[in-house]
């Protein structure tokens, strides 16, 4: 199975969850906060096959670290995916949405140069620009909203330009969070955990954790568990072969 974002450079004890990956054999896509960290995150799990790194420029920090474009520039080409980037637009973070929008269209306008890239985007409290974003640069790449919290209709608006969501067990904490699940096209959804900073029943989520997706979309749809996971898999192998 899948966790399409996860911090694994960020987790407290990298040998747990390193050591959950392998075990799990998940297909995880490690994501970064700023362009600096990015090698040392490929070096920390470069034993992984199944781990690939994501090159990011997280919206929280997008004002203290723009002066990283020209790093994220000169390393786009050394990985497929890219994240986490995206918009913020939640209390604290507002007040700094237009460095986050000369960034977040840096990043954009720079992955229009390549053909192939796959980007996880965070846009909580700012769906409407970043959707607004993406239309601006349709051959950025394949979008995948990461823990998408916006209204039905932005989220129609999504489908239709071609994002895929990626969901995890902590948007089961709430009743917000369930219906905008029961929203989502099944040829839509991928899997995630935002581990470390997720968390479900008081659990810091690993990896191999997204897998409670999959029970809870069967028992809700209908679907047997691996007709779920075997429509998800799918979705991975169709924007991986992309």
């Amino acid at each position: 199975m899948m966790d399409l974002h996860c911090h694994v450079d960020l987790y407290p004890d990298f040998d747990e969850v390193l050591d959950d990956i392998q075990r799990s054999n998940f297909y995880v896509l490690s994501v970064t906060t700023v362009p600096s960290a990015f090698e040392g995150t490929v070096r920390l799990t470069e034993r992984l096959k199944n781990c690939k790194t994501a090159l990011g420029l997280h919206p929280q920090l997008a004002h203290q670290r723009k002066n990283e474009l020209a790093l994220f520039d000169e390393l786009a080409e050394k990985t497929r995916y890219i994240g986490e980037i995206g918009l913020d637009g939640s209390k604290g973070f507002k007040e700094h949405l237009d460095d986050q929008l000369i960034v977040f269209n840096h990043i954009l306008r720079s992955c229009e140069y390549y053909s192939n890239k796959i980007l996880t985007i965070h846009s909580l409290n700012a769906v409407n620009d970043v959707l607004a974003c993406l239309r601006k640069y349709p051959r950025a790449g394949i979008p995948i909203l990461h823990w998408f919290l916006g209204t039905k209709s932005q989220l129609d608006t999504a489908v239709e330009i071609g994002c895929y969501f990626s969901i995890g067990p902590a948007m089961l904490n709430s009743a917000r969070g369930r219906k905008i699940i029961s929203w989502l096209p099944i040829n839509r959804i991928l899997l995630e955990t935002d581990g470390p900073f997720a968390k479900h029943n008081g659990k810091v989520l690993l990896p191999s954790d997204a897998d409670m997706i999959l029970h809870y979309l069967s028992s809700n749809t209908g679907s047997s568990y691996f007709e779920i996971k075997s429509t998800i898999q799918n979705n991975l192998r169709k924007i991986v072969s992309s």
